[in-house]
């Protein structure tokens, strides 16, 4: 069964465990900047902070752009042979997740491979806010039908089609069926 990393924006306190995690545990560094996961932040309103991570994608375009097939997939996750890359960079280009970093003290690109060599992704172990998961990739587009259905809960009507007929209907106002006024507070 493939995995995959799944970030949870609203929950990233942009604390930058797991940058550390990964690169203690990677490169053997305590320097963010060696790891395979970045917080990205964006700023002035809303404030977002996400981390960005390989997504371990099916039609890799990073495994396309490599000029020596220097980068491989093996059960699932899309890792790189170090002794047989080049250091152009091609793939940190094609990456369109821009989910590849760049160190000056580092020969390869800095990519995701799931840790893979202890089996869970140290940055979804540390994470002290839970934003960061390992996810079975068959479950991906659950949260997004979730949404959707969650989305007609705050609907007051809805217009639909019924034998060729535009036909509406109206929820219940659930403040009102509670006793409560427009606001929410008790009548």
């Amino acid at each position: 069964m493939r995995r995959k990393i799944a970030v949870v924006p609203e929950k990233c306190s942009g604390c930058r465990v797991c940058e550390m995690a990964c690169a203690i545990h990677r490169q053997r560094a305590n320097n963010p900047k060696k790891a395979r996961i970045r917080v990205t932040t964006v700023y002035p309103h809303p404030v977002v902070r996400m981390p960005v991570v390989c997504n371990q994608c099916k039609d890799a375009k990073c495994i396309s752009a490599c000029p020596t097939d220097a980068i491989y997939r093996k059960n699932g996750v899309v890792k790189i042979h170090e002794d047989e890359c080049i250091g152009c960079h091609a793939c940190v280009e094609a990456c369109p997740f821009g989910a590849m970093y760049i160190h000056s003290e580092i020969d390869v690109p800095l990519k995701c491979d799931l840790c893979e060599d202890i089996g869970e992704p140290q940055c979804v172990k540390m994470c002290p806010t839970g934003a960061i998961l390992l996810m079975p990739e068959h479950v991906f587009g659950q949260a997004h039908r979730l949404n959707n259905v969650l989305s007609y809960t705050h609907m007051k009507e809805i217009e639909y089609m019924e034998h060729g007929k535009p036909k509406r209907l109206h929820y219940a106002d659930n403040n009102a069926a509670e006793g409560r006024d427009g606001k929410g507070d008790l009548r």
